[in-house]
């Protein structure tokens, strides 16, 4: 897959979450991020050398129904780009998943890597951007030619919630569910921790709760503490039923 109208393709055709996931890990559409994916797998720090990075774009991973989709960012470069498995194997990973196990939605607080047995219970974790990209930063287009992978999945999982870390993520999923016929009002509402809102599509509703995103800034500083996060997934669970 090597252009944007590739991966609309690609995406339209898979009828099963598993099929998705298997087709994301050969997507090549971004330049960019496939350098810098790879760059970084050739050049992991001290504490990871010798360990074989995934180094390919990063599917979902969580429950296939989940009544709860959690929508970050991108994978980071140590972290999902290294595991093959979102929000795994760095410090937002370890901070995001014990607050998941203390809720009741991971069997497990900790994810250090893609076999470590963890299972999500009526979650599933997704991005809008598949690759690692420098600086945690992709660009306008690379998020428009990831797109069609997060937008297949929301319609392959259909959750009733989506929990959504970050002003990037927010953007970006109002942008998929626009497109997807959800009534996104206009103009666009902003991200805030604990922002509610209730989108409907006929018959169907989804409610975005927004929360701060689990880096290291946010929680080596207490913008995002634990008791925040733990509260934002008890509502997510709460409205999810």
């Amino acid at each position: 897959m090597d252009d944007h109208a590739d991966v609309v393709r690609a995406a339209a055709a898979a009828t099963t979450v598993g099929e998705l996931d298997r087709v994301v890990t050969t997507c090549r559409a971004c330049p960019r991020l496939v350098a810098w994916r790879e760059a970084a797998a050739a050049d992991p720090p001290a504490r990871f050398r010798g360990q074989t990075y995934w180094a390919r774009p990063v599917p979902g991973f969580g429950d296939e129904h989940a009544g709860i989709a959690l929508v970050g960012l991108a994978p980071a470069a140590d972290g999902g780009n290294r595991t093959g498995r979102m929000f795994t194997g760095d410090r937002s990973g370890d901070f995001l998943v014990a607050s998941l196990h203390r809720v009741g939605l991971a069997s497990q607080p900790t994810s250090v890597s893609r076999d470590d047995g963890l299972v999500l219970t009526g979650l599933r974790m997704t991005a809008p951007v598949r690759c690692a990209p420098p600086a945690n930063a992709p660009t306008p287009d690379e998020r428009r030619t990831c797109g069609p992978w997060l937008a297949r999945e929301i319609e392959l999982v259909a959750p009733r919630v989506a929990v959504v870390l970050g002003g990037f993520g927010w953007k970006a999923l109002l942008t998929t569910l626009a497109e997807q016929g959800w009534d996104v009002p206009r103009p666009r509402p902003g991200f805030g921790h604990g922002t509610e809102l209730t989108l409907r599509r006929g018959d169907a509703r989804l409610v975005l709760l927004g929360c701060f995103h689990v880096s290291p800034h946010n929680t080596f500083t207490g913008r995002l503490t634990p008791a925040m996060l733990d509260a934002v997934l008890e509502r997510a669970k709460d409205l999810a039923g």
